[in-house]
């Protein structure tokens, strides 16, 4: 009997979460049909509240999945529950508020190793000035020198983290450390990530060639409730066993 024909999966799975962001997530699509078509293999979005969204998953040349959520859950929780439904080679979680303008995804394949995990852009403002890149262990001295004295640390030359804003992961290197921690709701867990990435072997690699556009907010800035998650992840993140780990290999790397 002939078997039913089956296509190989494009190489790239899409995650985005929306928090009634459905206007932003519409767009981001719309970049992704422009631009990515011949890698998307599919975008999974994920309403982690009910809204009504202003789309039709027809509407776009890429095939799109929506799962509506009965109850909000965290960044991370929300990621791993789309990649569980992943069957390509790598993996995109990419934040609603990104846009694009080329094909940043076939770029940051192309300069892909075998020992990449993570590829990420170079994120830029609305007006095309570079934002943060590569950023070191978060170690309480270094949160004070930033808030008080205004003094953001040097980037490691090896061994950074990069924000979960954009991030291209390795199917492979996401499913053998078990994906995003889910104790992490809401920040921190993107340098969580990329620690038991280094720390399994695998590399992180920023792209500076590679832009993507981010109108980024801090919202533990506005709200007392964001400011709350920001600092339970902090205290998370400094009390787990592979952060500190991660800290000491970066010192004996960049020493």
């Amino acid at each position: 009997m002939t078997q039913p024909f089956r296509r190989q999966p494009r190489p790239v799975t899409v995650s985005v979460v929306s928090h009634a962001q459905g206007d932003l997530v519409g767009l981001l699509l719309q970049d992704l049909d422009q631009h990515c078509h011949a890698v998307v293999d599919r975008v999974i979005v994920t309403c982690n509240v009910h809204e009504p969204l202003p789309f039709a998953p027809g509407d776009f040349g890429v095939p799109v999945e929506i799962i509506a959520n009965a109850r909000p859950q965290g960044f991370g929780a929300n990621h791993n529950q789309a990649f569980a439904r992943c069957a390509s080679a790598w993996f995109l979680i990419v934040n609603p508020d990104v846009r694009l303008t080329n094909d940043a995804l076939t770029a940051l394949l192309a300069r892909a190793t075998g020992r990449d995990a993570l590829l990420a852009p170079q994120e830029v403002d609305p007006n095309g000035v570079p934002l943060d890149g590569v950023r070191g262990p978060i170690t309480p001295l270094e949160l004070l020198r930033r808030r008080l004295l205004g003094r953001p640390g040097m980037p490691p030359r090896r061994g950074g983290w990069v924000k979960g804003m954009f991030m291209l992961a390795r199917a492979e290197a996401f499913r053998q450390v078990r994906g995003f921690d889910p104790r992490f709701f809401l920040y921190g867990e993107d340098a969580d990530l990329c620690a038991r990435l280094l720390l399994a072997g695998w590399q992180v690699t920023h792209v500076p060639q590679v832009t993507v556009t981010h109108a980024w907010q801090r919202s533990s800035k506005h709200t007392l409730k964001h400011l709350r998650w920001h600092i339970t992840s902090l205290l998370r993140l400094w009390t787990s066993r592979a952060f500190w780990r991660y800290w000491a290999l970066i010192r004996r790397w960049n020493s």
